[in-house]
């Protein structure tokens, strides 16, 4: 190693390399000054050979170098002058970030160069040969030469930046905003391995910060700036997560910030809870949770119609009318009937979830009501959410909840559906979701709609042919209908034996006896329409309990009719 009077000599010398083309040398000079204990004391010469030594490091690609350099320079100025480090790392990203654009450039350069044939001759023997050994396009082979390597340097870089910069307290914007950067190269070449690592990585960083607070320079996190960085931090990685369709990841991420809310016991500003409650939304519709899907829509129009004071009036009715349609596309089986909307493994998870929709920061252990599809309906029509909605949403719900009509709920249905998924639009700015289209819930209203027809017509009929439940259900043909069935059986929402036979019902339960009592009534009163001169028969005072209670001698005829039937 050779020994330099001055750090200036270093520099010169380093030049002179790079001059004659002897840039490895260069950089091992500038490298062996950088680790000498000799240069220890900072000065503005320090700062002009670490952007010389970056500036090599990108040139050459030497991501180990780059790092072991920035990690020595971070000790020489860390208490002198830890801005002059700054600069040097936004200088690194900036040149690494610039070389990869240069490379895509060349690619598509290139690519374009090879769409263009020649008319006067073929390609090249060697090239055919080539891409028939290789299985490679000239796009893919461009791609991998001259793409890949720099692509894989800068994110090599963003890893070092973080690494360099993740415990120190006067660094902590820098940090964030690398962070950021890291995101949108994730997002924009649909690197989804490396999201899952970076996540991983800033989760590791946060934990090391806690278990190890107490060391020099460690950010205080909760001091209200950092605390806003990490936020800010978490929430554009909740974004990035939604974004790229990484459900796992993105749920991940809604547990980060409800973990450091929980650290301060605090709630986040209205602007990232409304951030917060929008992806989560996304996450269940990802997830096929259409019941927590339902609660955190609630919890977004709630948090919506409290704080932001610019939505419109046809904003409000559009979104209260997608918090209901959420709400009904949940489907009908209750706890009761043992449906698990959400796969959890125990208990505590789905405790856990109902948390982080909540979002109760103080861990109150009083009993809360179980969440189901009849408690968010019946808090939608309390808290006035269903007065907000469009009336073709009014009379759906009322369709589907309130009416018995086994013969044509299903028509019915439809009409609306139709009306329904014309419905939509962009919402004002002021909203945190920008558009809400109502005919992404019409396939799980259809659902429901058939299984209420199903439950319906099983308090109606005892056996049915399937061709003529086929015909009362417009929306699937046979085959699903069959599937939607056969789910309604297992969570015991009906009782199907056979062909389509309904399970056995007493005539004395309570559905058979009031569709019986209706149509003695019926019959009553069709008999006096014929027979006006007739008597009128005076009504009980009381209404009979029991069907036998009418007909006292029926055992009698029964057994008379079965002897009858008996041989001798």
């Amino acid at each position: 190693m050779p020994i330099f009077a001055k750090p200036e000599n270093a520099l010169k010398r380093a030049e002179e390399l790079i001059n004659v083309g002897q840039k490895q040398e260069a950089l091992q000079a500038l490298h062996d000054l950088i680790t000498s204990r000799m240069y220890r004391s900072w000065t503005k010469t320090h700062e002009r050979i670490m952007f010389k030594y970056v500036e090599l490091c990108v040139d050459m690609r030497r991501g180990s170098f780059a790092k072991d350099g920035l990690i020595q320079y971070r000790s020489i100025c860390r208490q002198v002058n830890i801005n002059s480090l700054e600069e040097v790392i936004k200088h690194f990203m900036h040149l690494a970030t610039e070389r990869a654009e240069l490379a895509r450039n060349q690619a598509h350069a290139l690519e374009e160069a090879l769409d263009v044939e020649d008319i006067e001759g073929d390609k090249r023997p060697e090239d055919l040969m080539l891409s028939y050994v290789s299985g490679e396009k000239g796009k893919d082979r461009s791609d991998r030469e001259l793409i890949t390597p720099w692509f894989k340097f800068l994110w090599e870089t963003y890893r070092t930046v973080l690494e360099i910069l993740r415990n120190n307290s006067r660094l902590e914007a820098l940090y964030a905003m690398t962070a950021h950067r890291a995101f949108q190269f994730c997002k924009q070449y649909k690197c989804t391995t490396e999201f899952h690592r970076l996540c991983k990585i800033i989760r590791n960083h946060l934990a090391n910060l806690i278990k190890f607070r107490d060391q020099r320079d460690c950010p205080d996190i909760l001091a209200p700036e950092s605390l806003q960085l990490y936020l800010d931090t978490r929430i554009e990685q909740l974004k990035i997560a939604t974004e790229l369709g990484l459900g796992q990841e993105a749920f991940h991420s809604v547990e980060d910030i409800y973990g450091l809310m929980c650290m301060v016991k605090k709630a986040p500003k209205p602007s990232l809870m409304s951030v917060y409650y929008a992806k989560l939304t996304e996450i269940f519709r990802m997830s096929s949770n259409h019941l927590y899907h339902a609660y955190a829509w609630l919890k977004l129009f709630s948090h919506q119609k409290s704080f932001n004071k610019n939505l419109s009036q046809m904003d409000l009715q559009l979104i209260a009318s997608y918090v209901v349609l959420a709400a009904l596309s949940v489907s009908p089986y209750d706890q009761l009937h043992g449906e698990s909307h959400l796969e959890f493994e125990n208990e505590m998870d789905r405790r856990r979830v109902a948390n982080l929709i909540s979002f109760d920061v103080e861990h109150r252990e009083e009993k809360r009501e179980t969440l189901s599809r009849s408690s968010i309906l019946a808090e939608l029509v309390s808290k006035g959410v269903m007065a907000c909605a469009t009336q073709e949403v009014k009379d759906l719900y009322h369709l589907l909840e309130h009416e018995f009509l086994p013969l044509g709920l299903a028509l019915k249905v439809q009409h609306l559906l139709n009306k329904i998924s014309k419905l939509g639009g962009k919402l004002s700015s002021a909203f945190s979701v920008p558009e809400v289209q109502l005919s992404q819930y019409i396939p799980a209203l259809e659902k429901v709609s058939t299984l209420r027809l199903i439950q319906q017509v099983s308090q109606v009929y005892q056996t049915i042919q399937i061709g003529d439940l086929s015909k009362m259900i417009p929306f699937f043909d046979f085959a699903v209908i069959e599937k939607i069935s056969v789910d309604a059986v297992r969570h015991n929402f009906v009782a199907i034996k056979g062909a389509v036979f309904f399970g056995k019902q007493s005539i004395e339960a309570e559905g058979p006896q009031d569709q019986l009592s209706h149509f003695a009534e019926s019959l009553s009163k069709a008999r006096l329409m014929i027979y006006p001169t007739e008597k009128k028969v005076p009504k009980p005072a009381k209404k009979v309990a029991k069907l036998g209670d009418t007909l006292s001698n029926l055992a009698e005829i029964v057994e008379k009719e079965n002897k009858s039937l008996l041989p001798s």
